[in-house]
């Protein structure tokens, strides 16, 4: 079989990973949309799914069957009973960018793939795996209007459940594509130097943490959990409340108790904090090439950074600015922890 012949491997190969951390980008930009929808209740705004429409209401007949619609939801009747048409709209505009953007997502990628794939600049062997990329995003909108469903039936609040899968397969996503980036932009190094393969265990135990206490976060917003205990470090005075365990059985209190679900968040939060302040503090006594260098010195100030929001949101009781900000913040630490990762394999442009 022949092989693949490839344009110029360095310049296409750059092309394709700035194209994947653009979508990276977009992804993140999404995380963001999609905490301010839920933090001002316009999740709940569009009561249908239609996948292939682009366009929102275009006239008073269309915009007062969108108004009609959402009258028959659980939250106009709980939340916003008496509500404007004016004020629907103020609701359903932020919802309405939020699922275009994901549509706009699709197309950014699709488009390029398909002429990165005709051009010969994707590889046999890369293309399904960036293919999967693309129907895990169609799944990522699928399982988006699975969430809100939830919060259409009795209670204007979506499953904790469904906001944790929705949260986590957006970060399987965000990361997939920075990883997939890097990997194009990584510069290929002689088999000596450029490399700082100690790195990786800690930093995949680094990722874990990460990776665990996201969604545990998750489940405090989806509980509302972050409106009560609003004090640092203790919990109204004490470690644990007593409260955290009243749930039957034992093991449901982990996941929809508020008390434990928030103490486990914030457990899990001074361990990601403690753990990247002490793996910067071990890899500094050690010789690094450059970006590695940099990389490992960002993870504890995004840390940091990201504790701080998060200590700021619970003692201001959920603001939404700080909420989002704290939500963006941990795909931030969550992006640069991987980068470190990346460059212990070597350098990216």
């Amino acid at each position: 079989m022949r092989e693949e012949t490839f344009p110029d491997p360095s310049e296409y190969r750059r092309g394709v990973g700035l194209w994947l951390l653009t979508l990276a980008g977009m992804v993140f930009v999404m995380v963001v949309l999609g905490g301010l929808t839920r933090l001002t209740g316009s999740g709940l705004s569009m009561v249908q799914w239609q996948p292939l429409t682009m366009l929102p209401p275009l006239t008073d007949q269309a915009w007062h069957e969108s108004f009609a619609r959402y009258q028959a939801s659980p939250q106009y009747h709980l939340v916003n009973a008496g509500m404007t048409l004016a004020g629907f709209k103020g609701i359903f505009w932020l919802e309405y960018v939020h699922r275009l953007w994901g549509r706009l997502i699709g197309l950014v990628f699709l488009v390029p793939f398909l002429f990165f794939l005709a051009g010969r600049r994707i590889t046999r062997r890369e293309a399904p795996r960036l293919a999967l990329l693309f129907l895990l995003g169609g799944a990522q909108g699928a399982l988006g209007w699975f969430m809100v469903k939830s919060g259409l039936v009795d209670r204007p609040e979506v499953s904790h459940y469904r906001l944790a899968a929705h949260l986590v397969t957006a970060l399987v996503i965000y990361g997939a594509l920075l990883w997939s980036a890097f990997d194009f932009l990584r510069t290929p190094l002689p088999r000596q130097g450029g490399a700082a393969g100690w790195l990786r265990p800690p930093l995949f135990g680094l990722l874990a943490l990460v990776c665990t206490t996201i969604p545990a976060g998750a489940l405090v917003a989806g509980l509302h959990a972050g409106l009560i205990y609003n004090t640092f470090p203790l919990m109204n005075g004490q470690l644990l409340p007593p409260e955290a365990l009243n749930l039957s059985p034992l093991w449901r209190n982990a996941l929809d108790n508020l008390a434990l679900v928030q103490f486990d968040h914030r457990l899990l939060a001074v361990l990601t904090w403690s753990a990247s302040v002490g793996f910067w503090l071990w890899s500094r006594r050690r010789p690094l090439p450059p970006q590695a260098r940099l990389a490992t010195a960002l993870v504890p100030l995004a840390a940091t950074l990201q504790a701080g929001l998060g200590i700021a949101t619970l003692l201001m009781v959920v603001p939404v600015p700080l909420a989002v900000a704290h939500q963006a913040g941990a795909f931030l630490l969550f992006g640069v922890v991987l980068w470190a990762l990346r460059t212990s394999y070597g350098p990216v442009r």
